[in-house]
């Protein structure tokens, strides 16, 4: 059987992502963010539920990316699942996209000319951000002109990099429906940001989710929860240095407008500048949130939930690969875990988030 790879934040799962799972092949395994997801903001429903859908719409296993995997740019953040998927065993890698082009033979182009393409980018000035480093990197090397806002293409082109030199097939599927932040409903597609805004219709999020059972009565975190808490470590903070990623410039620009700043929206328009890009402020101001300090990635992968069939890959799997389903003791990620207990102070109805809790399995759930 084939063992297809996605990548994913389901935040929260909708018809498109069922879409995506239906068109998989094989034996499906989830890549997960956890409680934070990569664009620097706190999923709004918690990581064992959003695996509870996946596992629902025909996912077979769901692991945990860590902290700093998920909460990333887009090529550290496709790096870093494709490396604990590889380890798992895929041999598809299953995405969505705005713009289906032949990436396998992109990532070709990064296999053979990886050098070069990363000495091109290091050598652009520090005037661009970092995505417009990587689009002028593309286009220099395989010709892609960009038409816009695609986040899920840029995504791809991710993919692309980090499959390189390794034996896993991408497969992209074209995005169905409205555009990736689109608040349009006149279509069989909704957008995940359309969902989150809408969560108190519950006749939009049945016509939109199959999981509206279980985003309805979940308990919600949103950035306006924490941003008290956010304050308060900048304030409190001597060094903000600190924190990971967090240069002298930007320290100086979170503290000056923080005093005029009365939410995240508002701080992360007063920060932000053409270098550094609004998604790039929100990740670093959530590894203030957290207290974020460099830290290595763990050995081990953490398991959220399984079918059968994702029971019996995973028995293939032991003594290969270091497997955790159960957190004690001994912590799995100490700064996940750590994110976990500041995401939980968004919403006191929320429960343990790791210790002592097991798998979802799925067939037992009827």
């Amino acid at each position: 059987m084939t063992v297809t790879g996605i990548i994913a934040e389901f935040n929260p799962f909708h018809n498109g992502h069922k879409y995506l799972l239906e068109q998989a092949s094989g034996l499906k395994i989830i890549a997960m963010s956890g409680n934070f997801v990569q664009r620097g903001e706190p999923a709004i429903v918690d990581k064992w539920t959003r695996a509870q859908m996946a596992l629902e719409a025909g996912a077979d296993l769901v692991l945990e990316l860590p902290f700093l995997v998920s909460v990333q740019a887009a090529d550290f953040f496709a790096k870093g699942a494709v490396d604990i998927l590889e380890r798992l065993g895929i041999e598809h890698l299953t995405f969505g996209t705005e713009e289906v082009l032949d990436y396998e033979s992109i990532s070709r182009v990064y296999g053979q000319k990886a050098e070069q393409m990363e000495a091109y980018l290091a050598g652009l000035p520090d005037s661009l951000s970092y995505p417009q480093k990587t689009q002028a990197m593309w286009q220099e090397f395989a010709g892609l002109n960009f038409s816009g806002s695609t986040p899920n293409h840029i995504l791809g082109l991710a993919y692309a990099k980090a499959v390189a030199g390794k034996d896993i097939k991408l497969c992209p599927i074209q995005r169905q429906g409205a555009g990736y932040h689109s608040l349009s409903a006149n279509q069989e597609f909704a957008s995940a940001t359309a969902l989150r805004q809408k969560l108190d219709q519950l006749d939009f999020l049945k016509k939109y989710t199959p999981a509206y059972h279980l985003l309805e009565t979940a308990p919600k975190v949103t950035w306006s929860d924490l941003f008290p808490y956010l304050r308060y470590q900048i304030v409190t903070c001597p060094d903000l240095t600190d924190f990971y990623q967090v240069n002298q410039e930007l320290a100086v620009r979170i503290r000056v407008a923080l005093k005029s700043s009365e939410t995240i929206e508002e701080l992360v328009e007063q920060v932000a500048t053409k270098r550094y890009t609004k998604a790039r402020v929100r990740r670093l101001l959530t590894y203030i949130l957290v207290g974020a300090r460099q830290e290595e990635l763990p050995s081990g992968v953490h398991i959220l939930g399984f079918s059968e069939q994702g029971r019996q890959h995973l028995s293939s799997l032991k003594g290969k690969v270091e497997l955790v389903s159960r957190i004690g003791k001994e912590p799995w990620d100490s700064l996940t875990q750590q994110a976990d207990k500041v995401y939980q102070l968004g919403d006191l109805a929320l429960t343990e988030q790791n210790f002592g809790r097991v798998p979802i399995m799925k067939d037992k759930q009827g």
